[in-house]
């Protein structure tokens, strides 16, 4: 079941994102981050467990980012990580934002889902946001892509 993140998925939702945090597959956040940032989480649960996480971030009034896109070991290729991902382009489409991108290692992923590789400069508020608290900045290392909405 996808449905939007609750407070109490917080400390399930930080674990997810810290397995791929300590492999360097995903920028971690921080456990305080998250629960200010709850409304922004879909979480993809079964059986009580959460098996898939991901978050809409606005940016500005026309572009939002998906962010913290992870899907538990074991369970990759099972659609969970598209079904949030079309989720989140759902909720984009409804708030009226026209381009929606995704910095990441799985560039191949988002492609299939219609994302097509952008510059990085092209992202400008990105790059003044959660870019200069990165440890990898300026040197950063992900593919940046982006879809555009219809209107």
């Amino acid at each position: 079941m996808l449905r939007p993140a609750r407070i109490q998925d917080a400390r399930a939702i930080h674990q997810l994102l810290l397995e791929y945090a300590n492999t360097g597959q995903l920028l971690g956040r921080s456990l305080a981050d998250i629960y200010e940032n709850i409304r922004e989480f879909y979480v993809y649960e079964e059986g009580g467990m959460v098996l898939g996480v991901g978050a809409l971030v606005i940016c500005w009034e026309d572009l939002a980012e998906i962010r913290s896109l992870a899907v538990a070991k074991g369970q990759s290729g099972k659609g969970i990580g598209r079904k949030i991902v079309d989720t989140c382009l759902k909720e984009a489409l409804e708030l009226g934002l026209k381009r929606v991108f995704a910095l990441t290692y799985q560039p191949d992923f988002f492609k299939k889902l219609g994302f097509s590789d952008i510059e990085k400069s092209e992202l400008p508020q990105k790059i003044w946001g959660a870019c200069l608290k990165c440890v990898k900045f300026p040197d950063c290392d992900e593919y940046a892509l982006a879809i555009d909405l219809a209107d």
